[in-house]
């Protein structure tokens, strides 16, 4: 069984950082596009961030020049480094491994930024 084990979600003040981590097995790391996904309450789950290598990398809109996706391939694991974080950052927040035959989802990982 796949598992795809996020880590790193909390309480943050309006502007403070979090780094989110996400960890899966060699094989499914390495065939991958890895992604962060968020579902605010009440919205639909939405893109943040997407690799699918060094070289293609995504992020909407709403992210851009805030937040950094980087995959580790020794430790294969995915990180979301997100900076300048907004009230509206708020979300659970899910790790994607996207194959040509599979889509595996993590059990996702609270983000709540208040004062």
């Amino acid at each position: 069984q796949v598992q795809l084990v996020e880590s790193g979600g909390g309480l943050v003040q309006p502007g403070g950082s979090l780094r989110l981590s996400c960890t899966t097995s060699a094989r499914v790391f390495r065939r991958s596009a890895m992604g962060w996904y968020r579902q605010a309450p009440g919205k639909r789950r939405e893109l943040v961030a997407s690799s699918a290598s060094e070289d293609s990398i995504k992020y909407s809109d709403s992210v851009r020049g805030r937040f950094v996706i980087s995959r580790d391939n020794a430790l294969n694991t995915v990180y979301l480094q997100m900076n300048s974080l907004k009230p509206e950052d708020t979300a659970v927040y899910y790790c994607r491994a996207e194959g040509m035959t599979y889509d595996y989802w993590g059990q996702g990982t609270q983000v709540t930024v208040s004062s």
